[in-house]
This record gives C-alpha cells, structure tokens and sequence, in this order.
C-alpha cells in the first residue's frame, strides 16, 4: 500500500487526464487490500468511505480487471480490491443527434467519458441488489460503470422498437449500433 500511496501522490502532481500505461505493468501480486467499491459508487478502505474525490479518482487511474478480479496496479506492485458491482458508476448522459445517427457519451462518477458504440458496448444484465434489468457501459479496458437510475430514465425516453430476429425489441441506437434493453413485450407488461 505504501508504494500504491506514494504513486498516487505522484500522479496527482503531474496533472492532466491521461491514463497510465497500466495495461503494461506486470508486478508481483503483494496480496489483497481493504478497499471495496460499493454499488453506489462508493470507495471503502478498511470500512470507512474515502471522501477524498481526488483520491478516489487517482486510485480508478490504476485500476485494471485481470479475468474477474479488480486490482490496483503500479509499476511495483499489485493489490486485489472487491468490486461488489461495477467499479464505476454513470451518473450523465450527453447525446448528440438522433435515430441511427445517435450517439450517446456517459460520464462516470470518476470523471471517466465513453461514447456508445462498436467499442464501448451497452449491456443491460441483472443488477446484483435488485435482480433487476439494469445497463452497464464498458468505460475502459473492460471496466463497466453501470448507469445510474435518473439517467437510465433518460436513456428509457430515448428508446424505440425494432425488430430483430423476429422479435420486436426496445432498445437505443448509438454509434451506429442497436443495444437491445430487452424484448418490448417484456418490457411494457
């Protein structure tokens, strides 16, 4: 922790909004860390929130997904967090045009943006408190923000039906691709 500590001290000093190379840093794995991302959004060490938003943003900078595990990475070290839903949340939505032409940019509660599309999909999956239908955006590097209620809203107004494969679905379009909530009959009993 105290390397993953001094590195993000480091990058908190050298400013901008890139992203570090954390894709090509393969440490030791040094072992699990109390640190849980709650399903709000919310970043936990050792059972208190980190109300540091700066903090919690530097530490999303490092983090990676190896298979089903999230850890935080630097160039010396490995550490394993829980993630109990999806690390980072969609809390807005911009869209530009309409129709086929849409497209959809969500902004993450760490300040991440993705634009829907070929590659950052749009999936809808059970929520794991509610067991409802909710959608997830791929933000980066396979890391989902799932998107938050009052912008889910939005994105429900936005909706139409389409056929596919013979069964009338409602969904979006952004970046040129359909994303499916589900089938349209299932949707509004």
């Amino acid at each position: 922790m105290k390397d993953l500590l001094s590195y993000a001290i480091k990058l908190e000093g050298a400013g901008g909004k890139s992203l570090p190379p954390v894709h090509k840093w393969h440490p030791e794995f040094c072992g699990d860390i109390d640190i849980i991302i709650k399903p709000d959004g919310t970043w936990f060490h050792e059972g208190t929130p980190i109300g540091r938003a700066r903090l919690v943003r530097l530490f999303s900078t490092v983090l990676r997904r190896d298979g089903d595990e999230y850890v935080l990475v630097t160039p010396v070290e490995k550490l394993k967090i829980t993630v109990e839903d999806a690390p980072f949340v969609g809390v807005a939505m911009q869209v530009e045009g309409t129709g086929q032409t849409q497209n959809l940019t969500f902004t993450s509660n760490v300040g991440d943006t993705a634009t829907a599309g070929p590659d950052h999909r749009l999936v809808f999956r059970k929520h794991p408190q509610t067991g409802q239908a909710a959608p997830y955006i791929d933000m980066r590097a396979g890391l989902e923000a799932r998107i938050a209620r009052a912008v889910f809203y939005d994105l429900v107004e936005l909706g139409e039906k389409r056929q596919m494969d013979g069964v009338e679905m409602f969904g979006v379009w952004s970046g040129g691709v359909f994303f499916a909530f589900g089938p349209a009959d299932e949707i509004f009993e």
